[in-house]
């Protein structure tokens, strides 16, 4: 017996030494430091292919280029070992997308999701819920700003010791960047989303702001705009769901803490969630999406256990929500078809809010050492708990109604381009064909002083719209609006909407005049056509009288009688893009 008991002793304890010996290759630079690093984007790479390698349930692919000149990875967890996602969505499998490294200065979502994959293969016990979910995950997505390392630019924040850059290879911010796809990331982010259609989708970020005793706060799809059951299922049941997930976590969460110029203490509005977003370009396409925020001042090892908990949230969510979310997202689809009202901005209500008991800091304002001026100091020492006014309703600002199609002659290759990345159907006409059409004129815009990514954005868009019979050319665009893809055709081709492709400088060619006139020509011309046309010269005379630096001006006069005339360039200021209408 004393024989047995000790053969049976050191036979257990070699078996533990084999497995700490096999798990100790899988361990991370997260882990042998302590929680104070992360790895750099070759060291997280070379850890993926370990496991691709060692594990036939997960699957390693190069999936398109970065403005890096590196391609950008999608790594597949599939228990069944099946990876073909389109037979995985047949078996009635939920995917969960997770994106990593955005922002690579936030990098706690690269670290939670290399120890959550490896806990996953090597403790597959522990994870039954992936009976039924797909996991995907991009390792790092912005890897121009992930090589990019260093340990100054993220100045406030507490750990790693070394981290990647915010700015990607082309220095753009790529969570500003979905829905217009300058770069060559957001391009191949966008077929590797419409190949998986994500059931579930989290970007991990770190935030910045205020202070709070929280570690984790999430930013998530608005409601109003998810819409419909899908938005109520997602304000009912799936938030509440991981915010009491997270807090038997140990890491209460609360609503990302959106106070830019004031302090949350008197409350705070919900971040609205545009298509430049990744959760807002997500909701276009029917998936909910959240982003992760743990907060800067938080040490970093928290952060990523906090992150470890909300990814580990949303496997448990999808394994028990899986049918109900599934038949949602089919039937949310199946009714944008026929809706006929679009909301293209939005406003928060003020007059609505839901009360949180929110975990903050006491603010003051005191005297700076450094400038004499006042400055704002959380104090620590004094936490409160208290109900605040949580901003999360809002409400249309512009709707237009659903079209028939839009018509978009063929020299905007470039549009056409991105509705077909983006799965628009779209078809050419088969010959020249005259069309009774919904016409745009930009009347006012406004644009910043200053490049905000590249561009020079346009606010304040006034519109003036005509019906006309207008002649398109054999190989025009014909854009049916009776597809899933609704939300985003409209969204990207209507000019008012909040991340329209006209706000974003795609149509700025159509904002200058190409041909003119030659004044001292043209006053001849000016006056027979204002003996032509009685009714010209009456509004003509009419202006006169309502403006009088019109009137004192000789050149806008004759700009006025241009304008109105059939000389006048038709495409000035006309938007390319017309509505057919029902």
């Amino acid at each position: 017996m004393p024989y047995n008991s000790a053969m049976r002793t050191l036979l257990l304890t070699l078996l533990s030494f084999l497995t700490i010996s096999v798990n100790a290759q899988y361990k991370t630079r997260f882990e042998i430091s302590g929680g104070k690093q992360t790895p750099t984007y070759e060291e997280g790479i070379a850890f993926y292919q370990l496991l691709a390698k060692n594990f036939p349930t997960i699957q390693m692919k190069e999936k398109g280029l970065t403005d890096s000149g590196k391609p950008l990875h999608l790594v597949l967890y599939s228990k069944n070992k099946q990876f073909d996602i389109q037979k995985l969505k047949a078996q009635g499998k939920a995917i969960l997308f997770i994106n990593n490294a955005i922002h690579p200065g936030e990098s706690d979502g690269v670290d939670a999701s290399m120890m959550l994959l490896r806990d996953i293969v090597t403790n597959p016990a522990k994870f039954p819920e992936l009976d039924s979910i797909v996991l995907a995950i991009i390792p790092f997505y912005n890897i121009g700003g992930a090589l990019n390392r260093n340990s100054t630019t993220r100045t406030n924040q507490d750990g790693p010791e070394e981290y990647g850059f915010r700015g990607n290879a082309r220095n753009y911010d790529l969570n500003r960047d979905f829905i217009k796809s300058d770069t060559r990331n957001a391009r191949s982010f966008a077929a590797i989303f419409h190949e998986l259609d994500p059931d579930l989708f989290a970007d991990t970020h770190v935030s910045n702001g205020a202070d709070y005793q929280y570690v984790m706060t999430l930013d998530y799809a608005q409601k109003d705009k998810l819409g419909g059951s899908l938005g109520e299922f997602n304000d009912k049941v799936f938030l509440p769901y991981m915010y009491k997930h997270l807090k038997e976590a140990g890491f209460e969460a609360t609503p990302y803490v959106n106070s830019w110029g004031q302090t949350p203490d008197k409350g705070f509005v919900q971040f609205p969630d545009w298509p430049r977003y990744s959760t807002g370009y997500a909701a276009l396409f029917h998936t909910i999406g959240v982003m992760t925020e743990t907060h800067m001042l938080k040490p970093y090892d928290q952060r990523v256990k906090a992150t470890y908990s909300y990814l580990h949230g949303n496997i448990r969510f999808l394994a028990t929500y899986r049918s109900k979310l599934l038949k949602l997202r089919k039937e949310t689809k199946e009714a944008v078809k026929s809706q006929e009202k679009f909301a293209i901005s939005w406003q928060v209500d003020k007059e609505k809010n839901t009360p949180i008991e929110f975990k903050g800091y006491e603010p003051e304002y005191l005297p700076s050492k450094v400038s004499g001026a006042e400055r704002l100091h959380y104090d620590r020492t004094k936490p409160f708990t208290r109900s605040v006014p949580f901003y999360d309703t809002y409400v249309p600002l512009d709707e237009v109604t659903r079209p028939e199609a839009y018509i978009i002659p063929q020299g905007w290759y470039n549009i056409i381009d991105l509705l077909k990345l983006n799965q628009v159907n779209v078809k050419q006409l088969e010959k020249d064909t005259e069309m009774s059409v919904e016409t745009y004129y930009i009347e006012k815009y406004e644009s910043p002083k200053q490049p905000f990514e590249g561009h020079y954005w346009h606010t304040s868009v006034t519109l003036r719209t005509e019906k006309q019979k207008l002649s398109f050319k054999k190989g025009d665009w014909y854009v049916p609006v009776n597809q899933w893809t609704n939300r985003y055709i409209i969204e990207t081709l209507e000019p008012k909407a909040v991340d329209s492709f006209f706000k974003w400088n795609f149509f700025d060619t159509i904002l200058q005049a190409k041909e003119h006139y030659s004044a001292y020509v043209f006053e001849e011309l000016a006056l027979a056509l204002l003996e032509k046309s009685p009714e010209l010269k009456k509004r003509l005379e009419e202006k006169r009288k309502s403006d009088p630096e019109f009137a004192k001006s000789g050149s806008a006069q004759l700009d006025f009688i241009y304008e109105n005339s059939p000389y006048a360039e038709k495409e000035y200021l006309r938007y390319p893009v017309f509505r057919v209408l029902k």
